[in-house]
């Protein structure tokens, strides 16, 4: 199958797979629900298969495309380069605290969705959670081992450090899966669309974000050690059990709230130790 798609080759580099069956977008653009007067953006425009039918439904979409060709095609646009305001950045470099502040609709946060290339998609994710407190809402397609491990509760295969951190920061909902035949050029695996909307309020206290993230990337890191050897260089065996938590199990098995607890003890001891 030849790689160009209305005229344009999928560039590998950028990860770059074009939505085009009209069902699948149509349930995609559904989940959205784009309304008039939000502050819409879109990452990783493309060819516009998403984009098109929002634009269909608001009169001002704001599009982030690293792709210099793709951003002319958008502006250039028959129909709707007037409903377009066309960022041409990496989605990883954008400040998202800054731009919400130069959106229409000022009391309102950010609606952000798009079809985020697989090969940079979880530190976008990682990126756009540092900006939660400017974002309303999140529709992501993604490889769908990504949405699972998004989405997996503690005791599960997919559970990780990913499926912690996003779910400090986000209520995380799959929407749709989608086949590899709804793409050109079709990628080797199955996808899905997950919505995430960043909670008001964290659902576990933590003194540090920093240190919630540091715990987790310890104890994830090699999955098959229990706690007291993954988190050797942070807590005591003894340590941990003074949590009430069971030192000798694998991480995969701790809550949010156990990681929470364990973030908050380490950052206790750090303090004491600089003090």
């Amino acid at each position: 199958m030849s790689k160009t798609h209305l005229g344009h080759t999928a560039r590998k580099r950028f990860g770059q797979n074009f939505l085009h069956d009209d069902y699948v977008i149509g349930q995609i653009v559904s989940a959205i629900n784009p309304q008039h007067e939000q502050n819409l953006v879109e990452i990783g425009p493309g060819l516009g298969a998403l984009t098109d039918p929002v634009c269909d439904e608001v009169e001002a979409l704001t599009v982030i495309e690293l792709d210099r060709d793709l951003a002319k095609r958008l502006r250039e646009h028959p129909f709707n380069g007037d409903k377009l305001t066309v960022i041409e950045q990496d989605a990883m470099t954008m400040d998202f605290t800054e731009l919400a502040k130069t959106m229409p609709v000022k009391d309102k946060g950010l609606r952000v969705f798009g079809n985020l290339p697989y090969n940079i998609s979880t530190p976008l994710m990682f990126h756009l959670f540092s900006h939660a407190a400017c974002v309303d809402d999140m529709h992501f397609m993604l490889q769908k081992e990504v949405v699972n491990r998004l989405a997996a509760g503690h005791g599960s295969k997919s559970y990780g450090r990913l499926s912690v951190m996003a779910q400090y920061y986000c209520k995380v909902m799959p929407v749709l899966n989608v086949p590899p035949g709804a793409f050109k050029p079709p990628p080797k695996v199955d996808s899905a669309v997950v919505r995430l909307i960043p909670h008001k309020t964290p659902p576990v206290d933590v003194v540090s974000v920093a240190t919630l993230e540091r715990v987790c990337a310890q104890a994830f890191n090699q999955r098959r050690k229990t706690i007291r050897n993954s988190l050797k260089e942070s807590l005591t065996e003894t340590q941990i059990s003074e949590l009430g938590i069971n030192p000798t199990v694998r991480a995969e098995v701790l809550s949010l709230q156990d990681f929470a607890t364990i973030a908050n003890a380490v950052s206790a001891l750090e303090e004491a130790q600089e003090n």
